[in-house]
């Protein structure tokens, strides 16, 4: 899997709005560190916090450090958290990838996999699914411009620094860019608990995408339309439905086992 990540005006790559946003935590900032330093704007840490390793990195990176204070890390992220005196000023809009960039570093032959978020509203859900999209070896997730929960530092803390490492893409149209993965010769899988394939059925053997739905609402009608398959999860029947990030993550689990190349 690919770890590939830096800004690019290339038409592929939708806008995405100018800001900040705060990663905390020894282990956030080490990830952003060795996988996407190009990201890291500003470090704040107290005086015995952080890692030589991430002192070091910083000062190779020539990224600005200011000391933290309690009064300013309550400032910066609230006083409930745990940031354990490292908090980080990550630029969200240098974390992705032009669709076009990524597409030309997978092989098709091995039949990756890509998620693509359809108007996930819940931010703790965005960054599980980044996680498990991460943990079971797919390729990239793609995240729509509209009616999306954006990168934010809920996203980053929920992915376990996943966000750092896996190639991330922002859309603008979810339709339209699934049409374009089905020219290249992907597959495309939407999860829905009317899915008319269950998910333990599906061999897997294409290129796939995988269209997680919102929260409440599902996959959008026409998106659904747009799909190939719709999968559903086999559950007892005292369970009418299962959160976003958790079907994501028996989704892509189940697509991993079928693919166990994308693991090593």
């Amino acid at each position: 899997m690919t770890s590939s990540k830096r800004r690019s005006t290339h038409k592929d790559h939708a806008n995405v709005d100018a800001g900040k946003v705060y990663a905390y935590g020894t282990h956030a900032l080490s990830e952003a560190l060795e996988h996407a330093p190009h990201a890291v704007r500003k470090a704040f840490l107290a005086p015995n916090a952080g890692t030589k390793q991430m002192r070091a990195l910083l000062a190779q990176h020539k990224i600005p450090t200011s000391e933290l204070s309690s009064a300013r890390g309550a400032e910066l992220v609230g006083r409930d958290a745990v940031h354990q005196g490292v908090i980080a000023v990550i630029d969200p809009s240098a974390l992705f990838t032009p669709l076009g960039e990524l597409l030309e570093t997978l092989d098709l032959s091995k039949n990756p996999a890509l998620a693509v978020l359809g108007e996930v509203q819940d931010p703790h859900n965005v960054g599980a699914i980044i996680r498990s999209a991460a943990a079971f070896g797919l390729a990239g997730v793609l995240i729509p411009e509209h009616n999306q929960a954006r990168i934010t530092g809920t996203v980053l803390k929920t992915s376990a620094g996943m966000a750092f490492r896996t190639p991330l893409v922002s859309i603008n149209n979810v339709n339209t860019v699934l049409a374009r993965l089905k020219e290249s010769g992907f597959w495309i899988y939407g999860l829905s608990a009317e899915g008319n394939v269950p998910l333990t059925k599906e061999a897997f053997a294409a290129p796939a995408v995988f269209v997680v739905g919102n929260e409440g609402r599902g996959i959008r009608e026409k998106t659904l339309a747009a799909c190939d398959i719709s999968l559903s999860i086999p559950m007892h029947p005292r369970t009418e439905s299962l959160n976003a990030a958790v079907s994501a993550g028996v989704t892509f689990y189940a697509w991993s086992a079928k693919h166990p190349e994308w693991l090593a």
